[in-house]
């Protein structure tokens, strides 16, 4: 019998329905679950709405890291329903301040060889740590909330094997760069990449986090990094020495695919404006002039990236026309910074030093001036999320980043000299201040900005309706419903962030929705690229898209889409996205009839007479879902099709069974 790769560890061990064979649905148990203030109320509006009196999963918390800074009662209010809400359905809840959800998570309750699921796409963070972590929309995880499973298709497992070691003034951040600049936001879809190989013992646990927190971006269902001497010590640094346990893959492990990367030939990267995927190297764009420069998000704000800028700007000053602001990722770092020194030095080079929040790199605060640079050691640069339309952001790691900042211009680090080793402290701080426990009392508060989540309605059997929007290629989630303040405060208002819908890209869009009651979208590849936000997905249905047909989709968007009842389909030949344009009004015909026999979906185009075919394949258990309308539409008919068959036997719903504790 062939070895097994960790990730076929991972996924077996947690396996209940399906077979773990490529391209295969499989369903897994969840041992723990993380939702944050964007995501998450969402996500406890469903948990409620499907009926659940308490959570099964051994370890679900609540964050507050996005909009920690509660300009509006309306931030306050989603707070206050996210912390009664967690007491009393038995989740921890996190304060704002106490840290970025991903960092916090990996620091105070990662274990490896447990599953993790998310409400945020970043949560494959937590496979730094041997855990099968995986982001998801919120109705996937108010269900694994619930105790049911989360169902996905499973992914190619592809071996990154890594050899050398980095040289001075290069980072993780540049070796997920690479990957990037590599294989480009496509190349990761349906894969899950597994790093082995003897340049993984070089790389601390953090560099594990930036490289599997970005993950994300090369659209990876998960990252996986094993579980050895490396994370043995960070736990133990933690103090949480008995939550390691070892994790690895078998010496004769086979694998679906592999890639080679040798950390000796990797250099400092940029990505220029408007995707993670344009990476050159940094010489190419030395000398561009940024009057701001940020270091944190949940892919640089560990210890390890806030001691390099330390050791950067140490002795000297942050250059007059540059605005220099970090974002330590968690409350344990910053303390652990103010204990070990840091923030003297910090202070005194002139850099600002943030609560520890998602912040500006979800468009939240230092937002760049209209026509300027900024270069951030964060995750994205999708046009406009820096709140800003026409931004021009520049991502890089944390030691470019603080290089740029003394000089006022991209900076290779390596003109600095002698780089300054990171030290690891012997003992990372130890607070719990920012949690707070469950008790399962009190009542769950709700402010006048918390709406029901609404239900969609089964897929019709002919659906005729114009083309509301055509767009192109790497459409993201925050094209679709923005990021930004503004934003952010009607996450728990489905009618309130409808109005928002492609305001950034078609400030019309709106209105016309309205005008046309129904409506199709049409796209290009890797549509819903990004954050896993559902009002991505929630908004349009609100405003009466039925369809969205393009060339590809991202994961969680496709599942997001699905799960609201909105049907998504793939043009079977892409050429056929050239004849639509925009207000063409298109007939699917058999439209619910193809989806239940599986075949090919009818388009015509009734402005050209031209017709063309879209597919949309679907396991047993999403076409239940679409047809339905979405989850909560399907427990809706299910709960009233028993209430008819027996009205006499109503009984509260039980507890789903506690598994058992994975060994």
């Amino acid at each position: 019998m062939a070895g097994r790769s960790l990730t076929q560890k991972l996924i077996e061990s947690h396996l209940v329905a399906g077979k773990p064979v490529a391209g295969e649905e499989v369903g897994i148990s969840v041992d723990q679950v993380l939702l944050t203030d964007t995501n998450g109320t969402q996500a406890w509006l469903q948990f409620e709405a499907l009926g659940f009196p308490r959570v099964v999963p051994g370890r679900v918390v609540s964050y507050i890291d996005h909009q920690v800074f509660q300009v509006d009662s309306r931030n306050s209010d989603d707070h206050r329903y996210l912390q009664t809400a967690s007491r009393k359905y038995g989740a921890t809840f996190s304060k704002p301040g106490n840290g970025i959800c991903h960092q916090v998570h990996m620091e105070t309750f990662s274990i490896p060889g447990q599953s993790l699921l998310g409400c945020d796409s970043h949560t494959v963070l937590c496979g730094a740590a041997g855990m099968l972590a995986i982001g998801a929309g919120g109705l996937d995880v108010a269900v694994a909330m619930g105790g049911g499973p989360y169902f996905f298709t499973m992914p190619a497992v592809v071996r990154v094997w890594l050899t050398g070691a980095l040289r001075p003034w290069v980072t993780a951040k540049d070796v997920i760069l690479e990957l990037l600049r590599r294989l480009s936001v496509r190349g990761g879809s349906g894969k899950i990449f597994e790093y082995a190989g003897p340049g993984v013992a070089t790389l601390l646990a953090a560099q594990r986090m930036t490289i599997a927190n970005m993950g994300a971006e090369l659209t990876l269902t998960s990252s996986v990094f094993p579980s050895d001497h490396v994370t043995k010590s960070f736990l133990a640094r933690l103090g949480r020495p008995d939550d390691w346990r070892p994790a690895v893959a078998d010496d004769d492990a086979t694998y679906d695919d592999q890639i080679e990367l040798d950390l000796d030939a990797i250099e400092p990267l940029v990505a220029l404006p408007g995707s993670p995927d344009r990476v050159v190297p940094v010489g190419e764009v030395a000398g561009t002039v940024v009057e701001q420069v940020m270091v944190g998000s949940c892919t640089n704000g560990s210890w390890h990236d806030m001691s390099s800028v330390a050791g950067v700007l140490r002795g000297k000053r942050v250059h007059p026309s540059v605005s220099f602001v970090l974002f330590p990722g968690s409350h344990r770092i910053l303390e652990t910074m103010a204990r070990e020194g840091l923030f003297a030095d910090l202070l005194a080079a002139g850099a600002l030093v943030s609560e520890p929040s998602c912040g500006a790199c979800a468009g939240i605060g230092h937002v760049p001036a209209a026509g300027t640079k900024s270069l951030r050691a964060f995750n994205r640069n999708f046009p406009g999320r820096s709140g800003v339309k026409d931004d021009e952001i520049y991502l890089c790691s944390s030691v470019t980043a603080a290089a740029s900042a003394l000089t006022g211009v991209i900076t290779d680090p390596r003109t600095l000299g002698a780089e300054t080793p990171v030290a690891l402290p012997a003992k990372f701080a130890t607070t719990d201040v920012g949690f707070v426990a469950p008790d399962h009392e009190g009542e769950v508060t709700r402010g006048p900005n918390i709406k029901p989540a609404p239900i969609g309605e089964p897929v019709a059997e002919t659906l005729e309706a114009p083309v509301l929007i055509k767009l192109g290629d790497k459409v993201s989630t925050d094209a679709i419903s923005p990021a930004g303040a503004a934003v952010l405060m009607f996450r728990s208002n489905v009618p309130a962030i409808a109005e928002f819908s492609f305001k950034n890209t078609d400030p019309d869009f709106v209105a016309r929705a309205r005008a046309a009651g129904r409506g199709v979208i049409v796209g290009g590849e890797i549509y819903g690229q990004g954050s896993s936000r559902e009002s991505a997905a929630v908004a349009p249905m609100y405003l009466g898209v039925r369809a969205v047909i393009v060339k590809s989709f991202a994961r969680i968007h496709r599942a997001n889409l699905i799960n609201w009842g909105i049907v998504p389909l793939t043009f079977d030949d892409p050429a056929a996205w050239e004849t639509i344009e925009r207000d063409d009004p298109l007939r699917l015909e058999h439209l619910r009839s193809s989806l239940e026999a599986g075949a090919r979906v009818q388009v015509v185009n009734t402005r050209t007479g031209a017709t063309f075919t879209a597919s949309c394949v679907l396991t047993p258990r999403e076409r239940e879902i679409l047809l339905s309308g979405g989850i909560l539409a399907l427990t809706r008919q299910q709960q009233e099709q028993r209430s008819q068959a027996a009205p006499a036997a109503r009984h509260p719903r039980s507890e789903p069974g506690r598994r058992a504790p994975l060994q």
